[in-house]
């Protein structure tokens, strides 16, 4: 397989860690070379929370090169404007929810709100294609990165991982009520 980069991003709390697990997993089960890294900074204070993954027959590191990833998947609109600015290489793919976790100069009104009207007009200068994620469906907020993996999958935006390889990565990860209610998310999402 071609090398594949994809970068994920969001705030504390919002499940970034089961997210990339789960497209990690899926990937190995469909049986890619694959490697990946989570940076976790401030993610207990609600700071930035960063995932690399890296699939292909010639990669020999989890980290990626600034604006060499293919996908970038943002659980928070700030996060995701700032992921297309570091990580998208032009033609790839932003799949992103339009929720804003206000960081700090926001509140402290030191910078604007980024509204999905700034995604798109950054996506269009980079020929990014942008799939914004609906989460007003799920009543567990703790459940919206299993939206994200749905659109992955339903989309087909990992070469080779089926929406078959993320099922068995979730089962593999969760049990339960808790892989129920997952799974559930996800299924809706994935189509």
């Amino acid at each position: 397989m071609k090398e594949f980069n994809i970068y994920i991003t969001g705030v504390g709390g919002q499940g970034i860690g089961l997210l990339s697990q789960t497209l990690l997993r899926g990937a190995d089960d469909a049986g890619l070379e694959v490697l990946a890294v989570d940076t976790h900074g401030l993610a207990q204070r609600g700071g930035v929370v960063v995932s690399r993954i890296r699939c292909g027959g010639r990669v020999f590191s989890p980290l990626t090169l600034a604006h060499h990833c293919d996908l970038v998947l943002g659980m928070e609109i700030h996060e995701a404007l700032r992921g297309l600015g570091v990580a998208m290489k032009k033609g790839g793919t932003l799949v992103y929810m339009d929720i804003s976790w206000q960081p700090l100069p926001v509140r402290l009104g030191q910078s604007r709100e980024i509204m999905a009207e700034d995604i798109t007009r950054v996506c269009s200068q980079l020929d990014v294609r942008s799939i914004e994620v609906e989460t007003g469906g799920i009543s567990d907020s703790r459940m919206q990165n299993m939206a994200l993996v749905g659109s992955v999958a339903k989309h087909g935006l990992i070469p080779g991982v089926s929406r078959t390889n993320y099922t068995r990565a979730l089962e593999d990860l969760l049990a339960g009520e808790i892989l129920a209610r997952n799974l559930d998310v996800f299924n809706r999402y994935a189509g």
